[in-house]
């Protein structure tokens, strides 16, 4: 299949919290970006789910339940 080429003045569909993002890498191979780094891993926690750790978060919410637990019965 041929690829679909961007034109220069086409740009692609993003999310609108990431309006006017822009990245490039440079011939040294670093990556530009004008956002900062904090606020993109900010906005990929909350929208992008991690399959590497979606057994943690089970784990969390069973110790966390097993803690609610654990203070209710101390409160009795």
């Amino acid at each position: 299949m041929a690829k679909k080429k961007l034109s220069k003045k086409e740009e692609p569909n993003v999310n609108p919290e990431l309006e006017g993002f822009d990245i490039k890498i440079n011939s040294f191979g670093e990556i530009i970006t004008n956002y900062d780094v904090d606020k993109i891993n900010e906005f990929l926690n909350r929208n992008v789910d991690d399959k590497k750790l979606r057994h943690l978060d089970s784990e969390q919410e069973e110790t966390d339940q097993e803690e609610e637990g654990k203070k209710e019965n101390k409160k009795k």
